[in-house]
């Protein structure tokens, strides 16, 4: 990567570095948080098809409950403990 790419072209690098070796589990940390509206759409578009593709299990640690409703799970953390774990519609049309 170099300076002169966007947030949004090296997190695009970053997400197909992490496919790249098809990993069986993916952790990405707030993919989208240092990014605008428009350019985070694209990274979790691109993160879900990658996902789909691959067939990775993919773990998105998130503050942002619009991302999370995406997923096929939820399970929210208070104080590092579980407090809620529940499956979402998401996983229901996964089925």
């Amino acid at each position: 990567m170099t300076a002169a790419e966007s947030g949004g072209e090296q997190q695009r690098v970053s997400v197909a570095r992490a496919f790249s070796n098809q990993p069986q589990i993916l952790f990405a940390d707030e993919p989208t948080g240092n990014l605008d509206a428009e350019t985070s759409e694209k990274i979790i578009e691109l993160i879900f098809n990658m996902n789909r593709e691959y067939g990775t299990t993919l773990i998105l640690v998130t503050h942002d409950f619009d991302l999370a409703n995406k997923t096929g799970r939820i399970i929210k953390l208070k104080g590092g403990r579980i407090v809620s774990d529940e499956l979402t519609m998401q996983n229901v049309y996964a089925v």
